[in-house]
């Protein structure tokens, strides 16, 4: 998709106020409860919270000066799971604010406020569950979310990667997501519909989105740098991770504006090796019909990528990906899931929003609106096995010939293009 004013609000929790699907303003019904879909791998899966705090970075957002902090997760392959409980989608104050009046819930998704109990949806990760040892490390995956979106909005496939023998890292960008809560119980909630709001002129919205990307990217890069300190057992909320972590195999994969992410810090930061980008625009938004590229768009990549679109995105009618594809040198491969319709449809909304709707008694007109016209089953395991033959391709050196063109594996995509990788890269 075009990065457009709009697209960035609605990302956002703008697109001026206006919700995608109109929802009431209470509900007085008994709560929907959601149940996520299970991992497909042959490990069980565990997961560890992480507070860290940025001492050398100031937050750009915070109301008084303070350093930058951050909550992210490690989903990782486990044994002996049974005793150890399985971790909430979502923290019981994040909760509440995602699926209150003012959160994404109502905002972007169209659900009542307080109609269904996100808090009491859980995961198949267990918490503190000790780490499988393997006869090597396992390679390394980050994910940044889209914008506004909390790190909790794509559990189903983080978990599913983790359970393939994947240590998987989620970030929350603290004032970014639409909620971060914090071990003390405080909630932190986003700012960029007020940001946007007052971002009136072109050069000043541009300027945001600099500093938003740019954000994302400094946040990213200071993870990795947390993630030796884990590896090594210097970290006390993960000393059970010692030396679980091939930190050399290292990759990343984001939704929307965690797309861009993704490219722009396997661009900038020679630790990740190769990227995902999941309906992410590397277009800047300044003046309207005016085409302004992101720099990694203008000089390319020359490590593997993947490029997820839906039926209207690809490198041959979105400009931004178009020159990015013609400027790159490494390996990379663009295509579709059928039937999706942007963004949404790569998100935990696919296996969640069906599920609401059943038990709201919502129309199948909400359901498309938000995840297009694909079978959410069907999606969702599409999704997992797509993203996980990459990376097994391109971090394990194993298998990823089903993604060279069509493939049975894979009859509900469509290839757009591969490219191979130039024998002089620059």
């Amino acid at each position: 998709m075009v990065l457009s004013r709009r697209t960035f609000l609605s990302a956002s929790l703008l697109a001026g106020g206006v919700a995608i699907v109109p929802a009431p303003a209470s509900y007085a019904a008994p709560r929907a409860r959601l149940t996520l879909p299970a991992p497909t791998g042959r490990f069980p899966v565990g997961t560890v919270d992480l507070h860290l705090v940025d001492h050398d970075r100031a937050n750009p957002w915070a109301p008084a000066p303070a350093r930058r902090e951050l909550m992210v997760s490690l989903w990782y392959p486990a044994a002996g799971v049974a005793r150890f409980p399985r971790a909430p989608h979502m923290r019981p104050g994040a909760a509440a604010h995602f699926g209150s009046a003012s959160g994404a819930g109502s905002t972007l998704y169209g659900v009542p406020a307080g109609a269904v109990d996100f808090a009491a949806t859980r995961t198949s990760g267990h918490v503190g569950a000790p780490v499988a040892r393997h006869r090597r490390p396992f390679p390394v995956v980050l994910y940044s979310a889209g914008a506004g979106d909390p790190r909790t909005w794509g559990t189903a496939a983080v978990q599913d990667l983790a359970s393939r023998g994947y240590v998987v890292v989620t970030v929350d960008h603290t004032y970014d997501a639409s909620e971060v809560q914090f071990p003390d119980g405080r909630v932190v909630t986003g700012v960029l519909n007020q940001l946007f709001q007052e971002a009136q002129q072109p050069d000043d919205f541009q300027r945001l989105a600099s500093l938003i990307f740019d954000t994302r990217v400094a946040d990213t890069r200071f993870v990795l740098d947390q993630l030796v300190a884990v590896n090594c057992g210097s970290h006390p909320g993960a000393r059970g991770l010692t030396g679980a972590l091939d930190l050399s195999r290292t990759g990343m994969v984001g939704v929307s504006a965690g797309g861009l992410t993704a490219l722009r810090v396997m661009d900038e930061d020679p630790r990740v090796k190769v990227a995902v980008d999941m309906g992410g625009s590397i277009e800047s938004p300044i003046v309207p019909d005016v085409l302004q590229l992101w720099p990694v768009a203008r000089h390319g990549l020359a490590r593997p990528f993947m490029l997820v679109g839906d039926p209207g995105t690809d490198h041959h009618r979105t400009p931004s990906w178009r020159m990015l594809w013609e400027n790159s040198t490494g390996w990379r491969v663009d295509l579709h899931l059928t039937g999706a319709s942007g963004e949404d449809s790569y998100k935990d909304a696919v296996p969640l929003v069906p599920q609401i709707a059943r038990q709201l008694g919502l129309p199948a007109s909400y359901v498309s609106k938000i995840i297009g016209s694909i079978d959410p089953v069907r999606a969702t395991d599409t999704q997992r096995r797509l993203v996980a033959a990459f990376f097994d391709k391109w971090l394990r050196g194993r298998g990823g010939h089903e993604l060279d063109g069509p493939s049975p594996r894979f009859p509900d995509v469509t290839f757009v293009g591969v490219g191979a990788a130039s024998p002089h890269p620059r």
